[in-house]
């Protein structure tokens, strides 16, 4: 297995994990669910990075997971094109 796909892998696993946050979040009430509880633990704190920058828009609309996506893909260019 070589680092490549390995680091691929772990940036498609996490890409995954953001997905799984964002669409959640749509969902009060499944908050409670202990798989949602594991991902907002791993998601959230680099969520919060980009929600401080970007505060929601009019209050409600937060457009913050567009750049942390952004970022996490630019990151894995970046090191798949090192390790290459």
């Amino acid at each position: 297995m070589s680092l490549v796909y390995i680091i691929h892998t772990l940036f498609a696993a996490y890409t995954v994990l953001l997905f799984v946050r964002i669409v959640s979040s749509w969902f009060p009430a499944w908050q409670a669910h202990n798989l949602v509880r594991f991902v907002s633990f791993y998601t959230d704190p680099y969520l919060n990075l980009f929600r401080r920058l970007l505060p929601p828009l009019g209050g409600v609309l937060d457009i913050s997971p567009i750049l942390a996506f952004f970022v996490l893909r630019l990151m894995e260019m970046i090191l798949l094109s090192i390790f290459s």
